[in-house]
């Protein structure tokens, strides 16, 4: 019999580690073990260095004028490498991950993980059907006209979506991120002793967790401590992303205000909190939950009227993130649309013992990411 094999999801947040690990089981995902330590991590990367890859390249030239391309990019990696190193977080989130690891006792070593998408550029780009090798070069060319970074300092990966319309071009979705922060995060997996697989944005992730194989066009609102952002997903892609500068704090100040606690003690009873307490009036939170329906509808409103989606119809809004349980948002979201809104169930595609529902429900949210990466390779 075939040596089951199990996969290690790490979501590396602003706001701590959580991790899954889920079996294969009869080529099914069943859950293994998980993880949460909370702890606020600085995972922001300045986009360039004092110099730039390009820059420290050619400081050498004269030095590796004989050596070949390949030769090359070995040498800019080592270099890459050099500076991620001297970054005293590697080592500090490192051991953090070692330790969740082991109070979890994570059995395997193959993991994968996602970059923020604070820090990732992403968009989709039509272009004119041309042969497959001209596809890298015009994209670069491209992207440089888009970004404010040197696309030397930037990973570029073009991949070809599905349309329904067939208009002659070529559709692709195009993620960028900065080299740096690859290997920020390739770093801290080396040291933590993990063989990192995969490295992906967020938002595959919660489309992989959150709506699976489903063609209809949805959105998925992530809620977190800090900032909200906003996942468009089309047959099961992510298209669009956008972000406020809105989250679970901000709900806290107010419900601190209005019981008179701190907004420590704040968090960890909104949740709790049944939605006809009389401190959860809408009208208290106007302030922060009228950008976020406005942000929904806008989001919406720009991606049907791109000409490849011009009748198509959103079907649902999918909420998560540790603050997406908070009773008066979804109930407002709820009012506003005439569509289905309701909070995601990440677990919904893994199987696991039915007497640890009631905890898996309440961490569910909190671990989207993490279970999405996991899921990566069913």
């Amino acid at each position: 019999m075939a040596k089951e094999k199990s996969y290690l999801g790490v979501d590396i947040g602003a706001h701590g580690l959580k991790i899954v690990e889920l079996k294969n089981t009869k080529n099914r995902p069943q859950l293994w073990t998980y993880g949460i330590l909370e702890q606020k991590l600085d995972i922001h990367l300045q986009q360039t260095t004092e110099k730039n890859i390009d820059e420290l390249n050619k400081e050498n030239d004269n030095k590796y004028s004989g050596v070949e391309k390949e030769d090359r990019k070995k040498i800019e990696a080592r270099r890459l490498n050099d500076l991620i190193m001297k970054d005293a977080r590697v080592n500090e989130y490192a051991q953090m991950l070692k330790y969740l690891l082991k109070k979890a006792r994570v059995q395997t070593t193959h993991a994968s993980s996602s970059l923020p998408v604070s820090q990732v550029f992403h968009t989709v780009m039509n272009l004119p059907k041309v042969e497959e090798k001209m596809i890298s070069s015009i994209v670069r060319s491209e992207i440089a006209k888009m970004i404010p970074y040197s696309v030397d300092d930037m990973q570029i990966i073009p991949q070809k979506i599905a349309t329904t319309h067939d208009n002659g071009n070529i559709s692709l979705l195009v993620t960028a991120a900065p080299k740096m922060l690859i290997s920020f995060y390739s770093a801290i997996f080396q040291r933590a002793g993990l063989k990192l697989m995969e490295l992906e944005t967020e938002a595959f992730a919660l489309a992989r967790s959150l709506v699976g194989h489903d063609s209809a066009v949805s959105m998925v609102v992530d809620v977190g401590a800090e900032r909200t952002n906003f996942f468009i997903i089309d047959n099961a892609t992510p298209m669009t992303y956008r972000s406020l500068q809105i989250g679970g704090n901000d709900f806290d100040k107010i419900l601190a205000s209005s019981l008179g606690f701190d907004e420590d003690v704040a968090n960890k009873i909104k949740l709790s909190l049944s939605v006809d307490n009389p401190h959860l009036s809408v009208d208290s939170f106007i302030q922060i939950l009228d950008p976020i329906v406005k942000e929904i509808k806008y989001s919406f409103d720009l991606y049907l009227k791109q000409n490849v989606n011009i009748g198509k119809r959103p079907e649902k809004i999918i909420l998560t993130g540790g603050s997406s349980l908070f009773p008066v948002l979804k109930d407002y979201i709820t009012s506003q649309f005439d569509m289905k809104v309701f909070i995601g169930n990440p677990w919904a595609r893994v199987m696991h013992q039915d007497g640890i529902n009631k905890i898996l429900d309440n961490l569910g949210p909190r671990m989207s990411v993490a279970i999405g990466l996991a899921l990566r390779n069913f």
